[in-house]
């Protein structure tokens, strides 16, 4: 989600520009170039993972982070599920099985028996019971992914018992990439929690513990490997994860043909493309369930006004300039998540400029007649976030739209956007968004419910009616799936009509990683996220 941080930044806006059955399995990747085998050496067990913001920007408490820490919190802590995206089901993690009663009111999920947190306690159900009452009560971070729950039984070390207050798909929801994890809430004794993790220390049942973090500093977090895994650490595995902060892509290729990092979370497409053949280097293009969002002040633009805006912005210009790393959105939900439709299903917005100046003259704006003057906010240092805004720039002058830009550091971008004064806000706001488990949930009940302080709504958008959709879409999903699906489509329709924000691209992962490992895969229900243990190092 949403990252108090930034989550797709590359150097160099030139080379952007011009260049309930439990199952197992995970999806593969696609592989879009290969360069050939690094010479035979020494096994390297260290595990580097090169990204472009600090990673611990938000805090070491699993309930309530909700930012950039993902990448190295899901090494370290676990969820009861998992999501699979081949299969489309979630499996088991550190629960085995699980059922639900037939009103959907009561789940009862058996946990893996033997696992141990970090600190040595043993993860009972009472253990994994406290947790998840310990992240209710905080109600921060996602902490609404168990906000069906009335109650919750621990029956036994290993049976776990949820008392719902409507139906929800508990399996999915407890899969979720944020304020899903199992933790030890005793880890800090008598002492403050969240204080003790910050010091920092985890209290996870993962493969990997924090090792050491040097916070504002290039190798910011390292992490060792846990002896006591329940997963065991047969084979050859990675015994060591590090987190290195490289702020120019351009440096981060270099790292990576010198083999100094294992893996470049994201760089300029034209950056990436220069990668294939490279010797020891692979190349990973992935799908994911990301996208860019241009959020439209609906407490100020008219009607009219937004639809000509996004009927002005030539989003096939923006997916070619982005040169392989974006494609083009239908509704708000990307393909392969549940909730997604075609564009032959959904009124997708499409450049139509003469539409847009149609729009626009009814209300005496536009070419020949009053222009139309407009702010937009985007994360600094973010070039293909700067690549789009220039390019909406471009299109809508042809409309006599002025559109002022303005990058911004995150939580200056953010802070504004929040602002209890109306004045400080912007016209168009720009942020990235993923779900936090595998249903288009968070996309209505964070971007567009009703919010009388305004927190991720930056359309400051409010529909009575939308909010009472949103309020029952996931009692529908669990009861009657197919239902459920089809009021996703019907809410994303109200919205394209409404037009409080637009699509401006579904985002395609461009990775770039050392050949000497095997086993990666991308999982797009964990945005960017590597699971280190399942990986073998071969050689480097």
């Amino acid at each position: 989600m949403k990252r108090p941080g930034i989550f797709f930044a590359a150097a160099g806006l030139a080379l952007a520009l011009g260049a309930a059955a439990c199952s197992s399995g995970g999806a593969p990747s696609s592989p879009s170039g290969s360069g050939s085998a690094a010479p035979a050496g020494p096994v390297n067990r260290t595990f580097t993972y090169d990204t472009f913001a600090p990673v611990m920007d938000d805090g070491w408490d699993p309930a309530t982070e909700y930012s950039d820490a993902i990448i190295a919190m899901s090494n370290m802590y676990e969820t009861l599920t998992r999501y699979d995206p081949a299969t489309h089901q979630v499996k088991p993690l550190l629960a085995t099985s699980w059922s639900s009663s037939k009103n959907g009111l009561t789940w009862t999920f058996h946990l893996r028996q033997g696992v141990k947190f970090h600190t040595g306690r043993l993860m009972t159900a009472q253990a994994a019971k406290a947790a998840i009452e310990r992240t209710i009560k905080l109600n921060g971070g996602a902490a609404y992914v168990w906000g069906a729950v009335k109650s919750i039984d621990a029956q036994g070390p290993d049976t776990l018992v949820f008392h719902l207050r409507y139906p929800s798909p508990l399996d999915l929801e407890a899969s979720a990439d944020y304020s899903a994890y199992i933790y030890d809430t005793k880890a800090a004794g008598s002492g403050s929690l969240t204080k003790w993790l910050n010091t920092p220390h985890d209290a996870g049942t993962g493969p990997y513990t924090v090792q050491t973090w040097n916070k504002g500093q290039e190798f910011e977090v390292t992490q060792t490997q846990f002896p006591g895994y329940w997963g065991g650490w047969k084979g050859s595995h990675f015994t060591k994860v590090v987190y290195r902060v490289v702020t120019q892509d351009t440096t981060s290729v270099q790292l990576l043909r010198s083999g100094q990092v294992s893996f470049v979370e994201q760089m300029a497409p034209a950056l990436w493309d220069s990668l294939r053949g490279a010797p020891g280097v692979r190349l990973v293009s992935a799908a994911s369930w990301q996208n860019l969002l241009g959020q439209l002040n609906a407490k100020k633009l008219s009607l009219p006004e937004r639809q000509a805006i996004l009927y002005g912005i030539n989003y096939n210009g923006i997916v070619a300039a982005l040169k392989g790393a974006a494609t083009l959105s239908s509704g708000l939900v990307p393909d392969g998540l549940f909730g997604h439709f075609g564009s032959s299903s959904l009124p997708n917005y499409h450049y139509d400029p003469a539409k847009a100046a149609s729009l626009l003259n009814s209300i005496g704006y536009g070419p020949g007649k009053k222009p139309l003057n407009l702010s937009l906010t985007y994360t600094q240092g973010d070039s293909n976030e700067q690549v789009v805004a220039t390019l909406m720039k471009s299109s809508l002058a042809k409309l006599n739209i002025n559109l002022s830009i303005q990058s911004l550091a995150w939580p200056t971008q953010w802070g504004k956007a929040k602002s209890a004064n109306p004045a400080q806000h912007q016209d168009i706001f720009f942020e990235y968004w993923w779900p936090d488990y595998a249903d288009p949930y968070s996309w209505f009940v964070n971007l567009l419910e009703t919010e009388k302080q305004p927190y991720f709504n930056l359309s400051y958008y409010s529909n009575p009616g939308l909010d009472k959709q949103i309020n029952r879409v996931e009692t529908l999903v669990a009861t009657n799936r197919t239902a459920g699906q089809e009021l996703y489509k019907s809410m994303q329709e109200t919205i394209l009509q409404q037009a409080p924000l637009t699509v401006l691209y579904n985002d395609t992962y461009q990775y770039a990683m050392s050949s000497g490992f095997t086993g990666f895969t991308s999982n797009p229900a964990y945005p960017n996220v590597v699971f280190v243990h399942d990986l073998t190092p071969t050689g480097s």
